[in-house]
């Protein structure tokens, strides 16, 4: 569960990053910041739900 908060910290970082560099083009990535954002969340739930299944079940 730790490198999905990694994750979400690169996804805001480079968002960051390429809006302080052309900050015109910010509002079109916001979406995919988004998306970015859940993925990695995602991830990270993802891998925490295997490992319950894992200690509880097998």
């Amino acid at each position: 569960a730790g490198m999905a908060a990694i994750g979400v910290g690169n996804v805001f970082g480079s968002f960051l990053e390429g809006a302080l560099r052309n900050p015109g083009a910010a509002d079109g990535q916001q979406g995919r910041l988004f998306i970015g954002f859940a993925a990695a969340e995602l991830l990270g739930l993802l891998a925490f739900v295997v490992a319950m299944i894992l200690i509880f079940v097998a």
